[in-house]
């Protein structure tokens, strides 16, 4: 300044201006220095700074808690970690001495032990008039400037009643009482630290905001916001103090793909209120960035975090007989937490329509179920038209499951489908799943009763079943049945000295009653109760006892005694003069008893052979167990008059030949009637059984069991009461175990006697075995055999065992910190969304080829008699085979493929062939499937959004397949 005034006082100028002068100069320059103060934009605070950069004044005191900041009652207060007291947060005073000038050097204040700069602490008594307290801090620096602005710098947060705020930028002016928040841009040029603001529960994502705490409004730029299963995307938005918000140049997408979803809503305008529902102005859809021509004037996307009720929006399409339709919508119950209702409708333009009801409920730890009735009315042909039909079909579908732990003692359960016969056909989904091929339908209501501890049981059932090849209803209501599980009756309950013999007589006891009607479906309720359906009781009384014999052989004595009670019997008589039989119904209280008696003898006998040397010095011992079983069978002939059972007629044929019909009053009985004929019969079961012990170092007691033979059996018996065929058909059977987990079981009957021709030219079979004819002992009736593999990855691997880790850990601690957690979170959004995982990625970073398949196949063959050779006098065999396979092969893990036929070997070609393919799309799924030969040729085409938000957002493309369809 002195350099100046003597420059200007060498010019010439006189005193008094050059004093003028001067003055102007210094007020222009103090003026320039109060403007730029005021006006100075806040930086970082750097690791060294002088006091004077920052504090213009120094109060007397300073409160210095921790590092963050609490804005309350009008007073700012900012933590430091520096001088505050770790294991205390009251506020201490520090007292500073006036000596300190504002304008020294460096500042005496050292930093932290981290090294960063946390700001400067200070009180600014200023009232800011807030209804909550406002908590602020940052993870960088925490500047003030002034009395009234505060700028957060580095994850800043900040926490006002329900809203919370984090951001890497943050400003607070205190005078308006609003923040500026937005993130920055790092090195590498990429936006970092965006604001996430919290309010209500929900999180909102944004590039920029602004929010006034008093007022609760706020203006945000590119926001992103989850509602329900949705994500809304805004451009521009404006929030309101009720917690909704305006938005303009909007997306609504379920693809959790924020950046770039693969489709979305395009939105003009919308308003949002969360966890309600989103209302949007004109729109239309984008799919994989292209515009597509579906705009919609209008948007409704309701919410609902609660269980509600609601409209069923319904799906459109075309059938090539019926016409357009819309179908499965209707209106939802929710009438409670336990029960709701679904009530759907269908129409088509050609005059076919429907109705269905679905419930579903649950009563927690007691039971659960749900019911579907439909009823369905289809119009095939112009009216009056000879093609013209009409026809109304309906179907009940009900399951009921009890929960184990409701009720030890009762248990109810129900498995009803019951449907008339043309619904599956007239069905539009039973086109596409299996229902279509099925000709029976079965239906069970199921009650059982039994207390703990108690002998007794008691349960009720209802059977249904329906063919509909034909139209034929079986119902069975009801079948009551009453049991008593085995018991000692004559066991002593305090038992001195050894068991006695008749203490080991065993008896028990089964009780039932039935009544059932099979008729036609158009007649079954036309049919009268006491005159068609048929009911009865039986009663059965087994009593058995074991004893041993010489330590070595069983002896099995057993009654069995049977009880039955019908209320009707039918006698039968010749009508001379229509030459036709004639049958009589006599209504009224009929007992029918019958018994039969057995005496079993049984053993084991132990064969060990030691191994030849040609078999190696692995094999051990092979072992072989022989069961031989001898039983006596004794029954008396109820087709004797004295039991009153059976009866006959009389009458002369056409040939003038004396013709007698036998029958029994009571072959219509519910349980059948005792048989005629004396029965005294011998049986014999030998029973095998064949094992080999080989070494095994890896097993633990150096060696394990081989089954060579699981089970090789033959049967037969002798009946000495019988007047002819005395011997009975040899029944053998065996089982191998091939490999792990799979049996081989193949079952055989032989024939001994041979075949003749009666007076009508049927075969029947004599008196005479076939070694007396020269045809061998036995010949081959029937066999057959079945079974089912699958095959899959595993399948054909080697084991590998897998080495344990037994070395100790480094005693690093593993768990991640908060800054590392926080490093990662983009990188573990990212592989959420795109299912990358460490799993699915070798060593070098490469996908893992991994393709799981699987193949089922399924085979039976049987042999039997076929047609009678009249030359041979004997029957020809005839082999029956069926092979039915699916499987499975998934190449990727979006895409899988599946298939299933079966083939006829009397055709020789695939009978049935279904085969589809699915795509996950992420947000879409795709699924095509196709039936490519065969009566049921058709295709089914379907593409959907996978949200159930969206779930009528879908295409579909199908084929008439009952076009190709023959009904017999």
């Amino acid at each position: 300044m002195a350099t100046f005034v003597s420059i200007v006082a060498s010019s010439g100028l006189p005193t008094t201006t050059l004093r003028q002068l001067t003055l102007y100069i210094a007020i222009i320059l103090a003026l320039s220095f109060v403007w730029a103060q005021k006006n100075t934009t806040p930086r970082r605070a750097p690791l060294k700074t002088s006091a004077s950069d920052t504090l213009t004044k120094l109060p007397d005191k300073i409160l210095i808690p921790d590092s963050n900041g609490i804005l309350k009652d009008g007073r700012i207060v900012l933590r430091d970690s520096i001088l505050s007291d770790p294991d205390s947060t009251t506020l201490k005073p520090i007292h500073l001495q006036d000596s300190i000038s504002p304008l020294q050097g460096a500042d005496s204040v050292p930093g932290d032990s981290l090294g960063e700069r946390k700001g400067f602490s200070r009180i600014i008594r200023e009232k800011v008039d807030l209804d909550n307290a406002l908590n602020f801090s940052a993870k960088d620096s925490l500047v003030l400037m002034g009395q009234q602005n505060a700028y957060l710098y580095g994850d800043g947060n900040v926490d006002y009643g329900e809203f919370k705020l984090n951001s890497a930028e943050i400003r607070m002016e205190m005078d308006s009482s609003t923040v500026y928040a937005a993130g920055v841009v790092d090195s590498i040029g990429e936006l970092q630290g965006n604001p996430v603001f919290q309010q209500g529960g929900d999180e909102y994502e944004s590039k920029s905001m602004k929010y006034n705490f008093k007022t609760e409004r706020g203006y945000i730029t590119d926001v992103i916001t989850e509602q329900d299963e949705g994500f809304l995307l805004g451009s521009r938005a404006k929030k309101n103090p009720d917690g909704s918000f305006f938005v303009e140049d909007g997306r609504y997408t379920t693809c959790d793909d924020h950046e770039h979803p693969h489709f979305y809503f395009q939105l003009t305008r919308a308003k949002v209120r969360p966890k309600k529902d989103v209302v949007t102005g004109p729109g239309y859809m984008v799919l994989a960035d292209v515009p597509l021509p579906l705009a919609l004037p209008f948007g409704y996307f309701p919410f609902s975090e609660k269980y509600s009720s609601g409209i069923i929006f319904p799906s459109f399409g075309d059938d090539y007989n019926r016409g357009f339709y819309l179908r499965d919508g209707g209106y939802y119950f929710a009438i409670n937490d336990n029960v709701d209702l679904a009530l759907r409708g269908e129409i088509y333009t050609k005059g076919s329509w429907g109705i269905s009801a679905h419930s579903s409920y649950v009563k927690r730890y007691k039971f659960r179920g749900s019911f579907d009735i439909s009823f369905l009315t289809t119009i095939s042909g112009d009216k009056g038209s000879p093609d013209y039909s009409k026809m109304q079909n309906f179907q009940v579908i009900w399951s009921h499951q009890q929960d184990a732990k409701a009720n030890p003692a009762l248990n109810f359960s129900a498995s009803v489908n019951f449907a008339t016969s043309g619904y599956s056909r007239n069905d539009l989904n039973s086109y596409y799943n299996q229902n279509f091929t099925e000709n029976t339908k079965s239906s069970t209501v199921n009650a059982t009763y039994r207390r703990p501890g108690s002998k007794w049981s008691f349960s009720a059932t209802a059977n249904i079943a329906q063919r509909s090849q034909d139209s034929t209803l079986a119902v069975s209501f009801p079948n009551l049945t009453v049991t008593m599980s085995q018991i000692a009756p004559f066991k002593r309950k305090k038992s001195v000295g050894g068991e006695r013999w008749y203490e080991k007589i065993k008896l028990s006891y089964s009780g039932q009653f039935q009544n059932s009607l099979t008729a036609q479906q158009d007649v079954f309720f036309k049919k009268s109760l006491i005159k068609d359906w048929r009911n009865g009781m039986r009663h059965s009384v087994p009593v058995s006892a074991t004893f041993s014999m010489f330590n070595y052989i069983n002896i099995s004595p057993s009654i069995s005694m049977n009880d039955r009670m019908y209320t009707s019997k039918i006698r039968r008589q010749w009508d001379t003069q229509a030459s036709r039989e004639i049958q009589d119904t006599i209504h009224g209280f009929y007992n029918i008893f019958d018994f039969n008696t057995s005496l079993a003898f049984d053993t084991k006998v132990y064969g060990f052979y030691k191994p030849m040397k040609f078999l190696g010095d692995k094999v051990q011992m092979i072992r072989h167990v022989i069961t031989p079983t001898l039983s006596f069978n004794w029954a008396p002939d109820f087709g004797n008059p004295m039991w009153k059972y059976y009866d006959f007629y009389e009458y002369t044929d056409q040939a003038g030949n004396n013709r007698r019909v036998d029958y029994s009053y009571f072959s219509h009985g519910i349980f059948g009637v005792p048989g005629r004929g004396k029965s005294g019969s011998l049986s014999f079961n030998l029973s095998n059984n064949l094992e080999m012990k080989v070494k095994d170092e890896n097993d633990s007691t150096g060696s394990r069991k081989i089954s060579l033979i699981e089970n090789l059996s033959l049967s037969s018996s002798y009946n000495f009461a019988a007047d002819s065929l005395r011997l009975s058909p040899l029944q053998t059977s065996i089982m191998l175990r091939l490999v792990k987990n799979f049996n081989l079981n193949l079952s055989a009957t032989w024939d001994p006697y041979v075949y003749k021709l009666d007076a009508n030219g049927s075969p029947r079979q004599v008196n005479r075995f076939r070694w007396q004819e020269g045809k061998g002992f036995y010949k081959l009736s029937s066999t057959g055999t079945s079974f089912s593999y699958t095959f899959n990855n595993d399948t054909f691997k080697r084991k590998k065992k897998e080495e344990k880790d037994t070395s100790g850990t480094d005693g690093e601690d593993d768990e991640p910190t908060e800054e590392d957690s926080f490093s990662n979170r983009a990188e573990s959004r990212r592989r959420n969304k795109t299912g990358d995982n460490d799993e699915s990625s070798d060593a070098d970073g490469y996908a893992k080829w991994d393709c799981p398949w699987s193949l089922s196949v399924n085979y039976s063959v049987s042999y039997g008699y076929g047609e009678f050779d009249k030359v041979k006098m004997d029957y020809k065999g005839r082999w029956t085979q069926n092979l039915s396979f699916s499987g499975n092969i998934r190449p990727t893990k979006n895409w899988n493929f599946s298939f299933s036929a079966s083939y006829n070997f009397d055709l020789k070609k695939i009978a049935y062939m279904n085969c589809s393919v699915s795509r996950d799309l992420h947000c879409f799924t795709m699924t095509a499937s196709f039936v490519p030969m065969g009566p049921y040729k058709s295709y089914n085409f379907h593409i959907a959004v996978k949200s159930s938000l969206l779930k009528d957002l879908k295409y579909d493309k199908r084929s008439q397949g009952s076009n190709n369809i023959r009904w017999y």
